[in-house]
């Protein structure tokens, strides 16, 4: 997520000249108090070069790490985390959910302690991969060499290897975090990276990529369920979580049998179909049965609040904004909060990444400079739609599969999967149904729900219960 931040006119291009940089690293000391105990820990800002495809160092990944004092650090837990995209830093985890502080949640322009930050029970090592927070291609490289699904988990898995060895953790319980498109990439390491053993994987957000012509509509319908339930355009009998899981069952069972009809059902049981849909999600059946029983999410997002001139979010189907035309549904998610209203009258022109660009987090650039003591003159990119733009699509692949093929691998792994039932973008029930045939035995998932939207930490009581809920997944580990 974005909002607060200001936007740059850098671009992508955006490099480093080699010759003038050496790897920073600085440690600074602090203390804070975590889930009641008070305690000592260092943060360690560090830069790591990576190489290309040729051997040579192409870019600087920064990592920002804290570490508990006091303890032994050989056995002690250290998690890994980034989020997604592509081109997001790891600003939201780092700074609204896990640290040790966070942004101020009164006004955002500001840190204080985190006291629901897990930094109790175990360590923390964030990644900003290639193009976003201070991490930077160099000069005479290919910056689009890095934005691929295969260079990206690349950069990131060198990055975990080096950062264990230069701090003596390989023998440390190993996590592995990933958040939306960060989901892709942890996949992705477990797929080409077999080497690297994880002890646990947490998974927020689940990308993932139902085929065929049913399951694209039946894993979004329960999330448009919830979200007509929110904006009541569906009578409230019962709560959220009943009416997800009945328009959930519903979707498992009388749904995909009359998608699996296809052009078999008639038009009577087709119309029966649509009724029976818009009591669930609140569009109008003549809509449903004008799209052949198949809703897109903008058809959601576009059609729910048409008559109040409104358009829900997809990452928070509580958000709302302005229905205007040309609207394309994601990069102007208002959700988002990266592409302003235009206005009545005004022409509709699409947003691109590449018009959007790079958007620099002021908060977090301050933090580091003042707080950790790291020194970059350079914009903090917290999300960078330049490098999302850029994104080489035509190499990307479904690496989850991978998850079961390292659950096989490792009997001790286990995995940890968060979703929140108002996120449209990745749907709770793609999650679920993309880890149901992804290879992962059940007693070896850890499954949270949220009333809540992508980001599920997102609001005290979210981020308590979530911080809450991975604590004990990693100390369950330990025992």
């Amino acid at each position: 997520m974005a909002g607060g931040f200001s936007a740059q006119a850098q671009n992508l291009t955006d490099v480093v000249d080699l010759a003038e940089r050496v790897p920073q690293s600085v440690t600074t000391r602090h203390t804070g108090r975590f889930n009641g105990q008070d305690l000592a820990y260092s943060a360690i800002v560090a830069e790591y070069y990576v190489q290309d495809e040729h051997g040579r160092d192409g870019a600087a990944v920064v990592t920002i790490a804290y570490v508990r004092e006091g303890q032994p650090a050989a056995h002690r837990p250290v998690m890994f985390a980034f989020n997604g995209g592509p081109g997001a830093s790891s600003s939201p985890l780092h700074l609204s959910a896990l640290g040790p502080v966070r942004r101020t949640p009164q006004d955002g322009q500001g840190w204080s302690d985190n006291p629901f930050s897990p930094l109790d029970e175990f360590d923390l090592v964030f990644i900003d991969p290639v193009g976003t927070g201070f991490s930077r291609p160099f000069s005479g490289v290919d910056a689009k060499s890095w934005f691929s699904q295969s260079s990206d988990a690349a950069a990131a898995a060198s990055v975990i290897e080096r950062w264990l060895a230069a701090n003596g953790r390989e023998a440390s319980p190993i996590y592995l975090t990933g958040e939306s498109y960060g989901t892709v990439r942890a996949a992705t390491i477990l797929k080409e990276r077999p080497d690297l053993s994880f002890d646990g994987l947490v998974l927020i957000g689940l990308v993932g990529r139902p085929e065929g012509n049913e399951m694209p509509y039946v894993v979004t319908f329960p999330t448009m369920a919830a979200a007509a339930w929110y904006h009541r355009r569906i009578e409230r009998t019962a709560s959220l979580r009943q009416t997800f899981d009945a328009a959930l069952e519903f979707a498992r069972t009388e749904y995909v049998s009359a998608l699996i009809k296809g052009d078999s059902l008639s038009s009577a049981e087709r119309r029966e179909m649509a009724v029976k849909m818009s009591a669930f999600i609140g569009l109008p059946a003549e809509l449903i049965e004008a799209r052949n029983l198949r809703l897109s999410k903008n058809d959601l997002m576009f059609n729910l609040l048409k008559t109040d001139g409104l358009r829900t979010g997809s990452l928070d189907v509580r958000v709302t904004g302005p229905l205007e035309p040309g609207q394309l549904g994601g990069i102007d998610d208002p959700a988002l909060g990266v592409v302003p209203s235009r206005g009545a009258g005004t022409p509709a022109t699409p947003p691109t990444p590449q018009s959007v660009g790079p958007i620099a987090n002021p908060v977090l650039k301050k933090y580091l400079n003042e707080e950790l003591k790291f020194q970059s003159a350079e914009p903090y990119y917290g999300l960078n739609l330049a490098v999302n733009g850029a994104w080489d699509n035509s190499r990307s692949f479904d690496a989850n599969s991978a998850i079961g093929d390292a659950l096989a691998r490792n009997s001790a792994m286990r995995v940890f999967w968060a979703a929140g039932l108002y996120d449209l973008s990745t749907p709770v029930y793609l999650g679920r149904y993309t880890l149901d045939h992804a290879g992962v035995p059940t007693d070896r998932l850890t499954a949270v729900y949220f009333e809540g939207p992508h980001g599920v930490y997102e609001g005290e009581e979210n981020l308590e219960a979530f911080n809450r809920a991975l604590r004990e997944f990693v100390h369950a580990g330990r025992r």
